[in-house]
Formats: structure tokens, C-alpha cells, sequence
């Protein structure tokens, strides 16, 4: 199984190019399914998880292919001939649940695994299902896999979302674009990868407005035709290598990256002493002195996203002071917390809060990666400790983060992965 070992201590410098967003990428893939036209897709990252997505829409009948030399432009489309989400593609991606809604909408029946991916908590998909029974389909559960009907058309609805849900959002939104009817989408979920998606569906022949706000309407249409699409470049991405210049006091240029998806997390991080600023083509990232402890609590856009928690406290881990971090997305996403202590952190777990004494140093460890976005946190955290560190299980980074180790090599890190 690969590692990746890290000698810290050397300050970023220089060049890195931010990758389209996986989570925009993925469900615009599902989008495929809703047209029996070709959609193509460029800026599409190299990652595990668009090759699990791949897999899957192949499995119902559509032709997923590369055009070009560099695997980042997608041809997708076809007939949609199987309507079976199988469990073993879908337990490796919560994401694969993003089909059930296009199935729905084209075909009228679909059977889809519960869905598996990071042991980062419960991510439940009562409100997809909730949502889409509103707008006529009927579900049972058998044998681990969620069954839905629907007797011809999907029809439109009003649905109010209890709280904030961006896949529950991303589904509707796609099965509301074939749908008879208006549908009102209430307490949607805003962040730009929503707003991706539905750009992508509007080039394809749906009506969406109130596009980037919570409440998006859509006025069902017969049938969607094909597109081309560009994936929006990736704000997680974006914002860890941001961390990882940070706390090795370097100066980092992130091309591609765009301030304006960037919520919260940009005032956060300004307010911990990082410099961003924009550039022709992307963002400076530096350190010009010290960190500083900054209170952080993880919300739906534009707060500050869960995806963010891990690397942050790995840069508080360092700062001058304390910070409070608090989880309020997922109930099982502190797992980083024991791994960043052998390293030396000083972080106390309090339910849903984590209080992170900053030290004047980490130093290396052999460490246990448990999710995508931990896995990167060690990798920060590692960037600017003493010695070597080696973080395990690194298969969690391929799904998330393309060529992690080459990028940070060419800004100067000591760095590499190691095989078996």
C-alpha cells in the first residue's frame, strides 16, 4: 500500500495549477444521463473518483471517453440500457447516489446501492428521496439497495429543505429539468458547484434561475440535448495549498484558482495571518510573519466548508495562540485530531468542538491517514515539521487531489511516494 514520506521544513516556492473541481465534476457527469446527446466536458480532474463515476455511468449504458492527449476532456453519452446502481461501484462514492435522480427522470424506475465512500459520518439521503417523492416517485428498500418508480413523468413541487443539503440539491435539480412542471427548490444548497451544475444543465436545455442563491426554479422541459462544459476550478484544492504556503512561511502562485468561490475561507485565513491576494490568472498565496489563532466553525456556503476543517486546524496546529474548531456537518470528522498529536499538536476534542493550542513546532511521525481530507492534513502538517514524516493509507489523497506530491515537489518540498 503507498506512503507518502515528507521531510518538512523547506518553504514553498513558486508555481501550482488548481484542477477543476471533483465535486463539480461529478454530479455534471451524472448530468449525462439525462440526454441521449453527447456532453463534453473539459477541465475534468484525473482522479479516482471521476473514474468510479465513469464506471458507473458505463454500467447504465453510456459511452465515457477521453478526447485528447491529457485525460481532462470527457465525451459522455448514449442510451441509458441498465437502470441498477451496483453496490460494488457505489460503495467506494457517496456521490453515485447523484444518479438516482437522472435514472428517475429518464426512465422512470431506478435501483441504487446505499452509498458508501469516507467514514466521515452519516450523510443520509432521506432528503433526496423526500424531495423526489413530492414529485411522484415511490421507493422501497430491498436488500440494501433503494428501489424508485415513478408512473411517467416526474411532476413538479415545491420543496422546502429542512436544512441544507447540496447533494439532495443536485439531484432535484437534475431530475426537475425533465420534470412536468415548475419546481421550486427552497433552502438550496449555494456553493459554486451547485451553480456549476446548473449553468451546465441550462446549456443543455433546461430553464433554471435564481442560479448561485437558495432558491432555484425550474421549469421541467420534454428533453435536454447535448453541451460542451468547463469545469469550475477546485476551491478545496485551492484553499489547501493555500494552507500548505502558510504554514511553511512560503509564497505560492495558485493559477486557475478563483477568489470569488472562496467564501469564508478566504477571511478566515487572512484573519490567521495569510496574504492572498488576486493576480492576472489566479491567487498569491504567502506568510509574511507569524499565524494567528482564528475561531472557526464549518458551515453551507459561503461559511466555511467541512472539506477545509482538517487542513486549517493542521495550520492552527503551528499558530501563535489558540483556536476553537467546530465541526457542525459532520458528527465523525475530527479522526485527524490523535494523528496531528503524534506529531506534536496540542488538540483537545470537545464533542463538536476542538480547542488547538498552537506549538512552536511539529515534529515527524509515522501517521495513519482515515479520510480525503485528513489525509491532506498530515500532508500540511508534515510540509513544516522537523524530521520525516510518513502518512499511511494514502489511496484517501488519489480520490481528491491529483498529483499532490509532484505539485508540492515543484515548489520546492521534499517529498515523494512510496510504493508497497
Amino acid at each position: 500500500m503507498d506512503r507518502i514520506r515528507i521531510r518538512g521544513g523547506r518553504p514553498l516556492s513558486g508555481e501550482i495549477g488548481i484542477g477543476g473541481a471533483k465535486n463539480a465534476a461529478l454530479p455534471v457527469m451524472a448530468a449525462a444521463m439525462l440526454t441521449d446527446e453527447r456532453l463534453l466536458l473539459s477541465n475534468v480532474p484525473r482522479l479516482a473518483d471521476i473514474q468510479t463515476m465513469g464506471l458507473l455511468l458505463a454500467q447504465h449504458g453510456l459511452a465515457v471517453e477521453p478526447v485528447g492527449n491529457d485525460g481532462r476532456t470527457l465525451s459522455l453519452g448514449g442510451t441509458i440500457t441498465n437502470t441498477e446502481a451496483p453496490y460494488d461501484i457505489v460503495r467506494k462514492m457517496r456521490a453515485s447516489a447523484l444518479v438516482l435522480g437522472p435514472l428517475l427522470a429518464r426512465t422512470g424506475e431506478a435501483r441504487v446501492s446505499m452509498p458508501g465512500g469516507c467514514s466521515i459520518g452519516a450523510r443520509p439521503i432521506d432528503l433526496h428521496l423526500k424531495g423526489l417523492e413530492q414529485m411522484g416517485a415511490t421507493f422501497r428498500l430491498d436488500g440494501g439497495y433503494i428501489d424508485g418508480r415513478v408512473t411517467g413523468r416526474l411532476r413538479g413541487a415545491t420543496i422546502v429543505f429542512p436544512f441544507v443539503s447540496v447533494g439532495a440539491t443536485e439531484n432535484l435539480l437534475m431530475a426537475a429539468s425533465l420534470a412536468d412542471g415548475r419546481t421550486v427548490l427552497a433552502n438550496a444548497a449555494r456553493e459554486p458547484e451547485i451553480g456549476d451544475l446548473a449553468r451546465c444543465l441550462n446549456a443543455m436545455g433546461a430553464r433554471i434561475e435564481g442560479i448561485d442563491s437558495d432558491r432555484l426554479t425550474v421549469e421541467g422541459v420534454a428533453c435536454l440535448h447535448g453541451a460542451s462544459h468547463a469545469i469550475i476550478a477546485d476551491r478545496i484544492e485551492t484553499g489547501t495549498y493555500a494552507c500548505a504556503a502558510a504554514i511553511t512561511g512560503g509564497e505560492v502562485m495558485l493559477n486557475n484558482a478563483r477568489l470569488d468561490h472562496l467564501g469564508a475561507t478566504i477571511r478566515i485565513l487572512r484573519e490567521a495571518g495569510v496574504e492572498i491576494d488576486e493576480r492576472p490568472g489566479g491567487l498569491r498565496v504567502r506568510r509574511l510573519n507569524g499565524l494567528h489563532g482564528a475561531d472557526v466553525m464549518t458551515e453551507p456556503y459561503p461559511g466555511f466548508p467541512t472539506d477545509m476543517q482538517a487542513q486549517f486546524m493542521a495550520l492552527m496546529a503551528v499558530s501563535d495562540g489558540a483556536a476553537m474548531v467546530t465541526e457542525t456537518i459532520f458528527e465523525n470528522r475530527f479522526m485527524h485530531v490523535s494523528e496531528l498529536n503524534r506529531m506534536g499538536a496540542r488538540i483537545n476534542v470537545h464533542g463538536a468542538s476542538a480547542i488547538v493550542r498552537g506549538v512552536s513546532a511539529l515534529s515527524g511521525a509515522p501517521v495513519m491517514a482515515t479520510d480525503l481530507r485528513a489525509s491532506v492534513s498530515l500532508i500540511v502538517a508534515g510540509l513544516a515539521a522537523r524530521g520525516e514524516t510518513v502518512v499511511n493509507r494514502v489511496y484517501h489523497l488519489d480520490r481528491g487531489y491529483e498529483a499532490l506530491e509532484q505539485k508540492l515537489a515543484a515548489c520546492g518540498a521534499d517529498i515523494e511516494r512510496l510504493s508497497g
